[in-house]
């Protein structure tokens, strides 16, 4: 790598997306690491990540199924508001039929953690887990997904503008990962043909 002159991508300087110091209700961790439901639509995890651009940040809230890796629910505003969590998940819950029997999965975070979330998940019949405190590892799968998409798009693209950054995070996500990326946890499928190689 030195002889060609190429570099392994450097972390970026971090910023806290998690707040974890509030008065809101736990939830108990239902998944203990078991990222691997038998079934689609039956365990979703979520998570907040940041991007930089000319205007300030863009945060990104993402749902991911962890029975195929595919992210089935996502939003981006330029604020960490419970609006961005809960438009991901009603996205989420929308385009996959309302499912049943569903566990939702994410961090302590204020956002997920908020009362008016907490009551949607519950009116909707959705079992909530998060991660136990300052273990990251408990929601690794969509920490997993946040480096991939910075290592592959966000660090390679200056975004001048939040709408330029939302245009190329949507087509990194329906375009690129969910159809064609292959995914080592769905035997180098991409999410979309693992689903259908399922379905069929």
């Amino acid at each position: 790598m030195k002889e060609n002159n190429i570099y392994s991508k450097t972390i970026k300087k971090f910023k806290v997306t998690t707040d974890s110091k509030h008065d809101h209700p736990i939830c108990s961790n239902l998944i203990k690491r078991d990222f691997k439901p038998g079934k689609i639509n039956t365990l979703w995890c979520s998570d907040i990540t940041y991007i930089k651009v000319g205007q300030g940040w863009l945060y990104l809230a993402v749902v991911i199924d962890l029975y195929s890796r595919k992210v089935v629910g996502w939003s981006m505003s330029e604020s960490m508001s419970r609006k961005l969590v809960i438009d991901s998940f009603m996205m989420a819950w929308r385009s996959r039929g309302k499912p049943e029997d569903l566990i939702y999965h994410s961090d302590r975070g204020s956002q997920y953690a908020s009362k008016e979330f907490q009551k949607l998940l519950k009116d909707l019949g959705v079992k909530q887990s998060m991660s136990r405190r300052a273990n990251c590892w408990d929601n690794a799968c969509a920490e997993s997904f946040f480096a991939s998409l910075k290592k592959e798009e966000v660090y390679l693209t200056k975004y001048l503008t939040r709408e330029q950054a939302k245009n190329c995070i949507f087509e990194y996500i329906e375009i690129f990962y969910n159809s064609y990326r292959p995914h080592i946890h769905v035997g180098g499928l991409s999410p979309s043909q693992y689903e259908s190689n399922m379905a069929s």
